[in-house]
């Protein structure tokens, strides 16, 4: 695959998934004013109907594979399976320009719907495919595809076989241990630094990529799990 056919692809991709990515966020102004609040708000019961889940093979154009028994549909709630396309045009965007648009996402569905525990995401290089992340390699890669994960969602588990279990829902920063978790370990193995509580190591991060944040605000957090992704991937080194 040559690399202008890999732009393309990769632009398609982002931009399908962004698009998706706009529609969940987009709030409208008459809609927020008019939502209860205080106790009224508590007590009223919830008149919106339950969704169905929908069945989907693919995670934006990846095929989705489950371990040990390959291709085959899962069903998802569709605001999940929405996020999902945009974290994977996300973490396409930021690999190596080596690597094609991901190929094969391997992982399980929650019956729920709302959750999935990754274990690798395939790319094409060449006229083969490779693990661009793998569980059971915890290496730079490893920890920046959590990155990524943790950048689009709020709740990212690294679990003891090195698999991500990621639930659904919009990202920001909680201050949770998988969280804090995440940034001392990013801090040690992707940025080298272990002076200084978990905090001071991440702000010190992200200066040296050039942003004078807190990685605890909203804008601080999205550019720590940004940077950490594409230093892990080395298309960056903020020496």
């Amino acid at each position: 695959m040559n690399d202008q056919s890999n732009s393309l692809s990769r632009r398609r991709l982002l931009v399908g998934a962004a698009a998706a990515s706009a529609a969940l966020t987009a709030v409208s102004p008459a809609a927020a004013q008019a939502a209860p609040s205080g106790a009224s708000a508590q007590a009223a019961p919830s008149t919106a109907p339950a969704q169905p889940l929908v069945a989907r093979d693919r995670i934006a154009t990846a095929r989705l594979l489950a371990t040990g028994v390959g291709p085959g549909a899962a069903r998802f709630q569709a605001d999940f399976h929405e996020r999902l396309a945009a974290w994977l045009a996300f973490w396409s965007a930021n690999s190596p320009p080596s690597w094609g648009t991901p190929v094969e996402v391997v992982g399980e569905v929650a019956p729920t719907g709302d959750a999935l525990t990754l274990h690798s995401v395939r790319v094409r290089r060449g006229e083969d495919l490779a693990d661009g992340f793998t569980a059971a390699r915890l290496d730079a890669a490893h920890r920046a595809t959590e990155a990524s994960l943790h950048h689009h969602f709020p709740a990212v588990r690294r679990l003891p076989d090195g698999t991500l279990r990621v639930r659904d829902g919009s990202a920001a920063f909680t201050g949770s241990p998988d969280q804090l978790a995440f940034v001392a370990g990013a801090c040690r193995e992707l940025w080298g630094l272990t002076a200084g509580d978990w905090r001071d190591r991440a702000n010190a991060a992200l200066a040296r990529a050039g942003h004078r944040l807190d990685v605890a605000s909203r804008s601080g957090w999205a550019a720590f799990t940004r940077t950490s992704l594409r230093l892990g991937l080395r298309t960056e080194t903020y020496q």
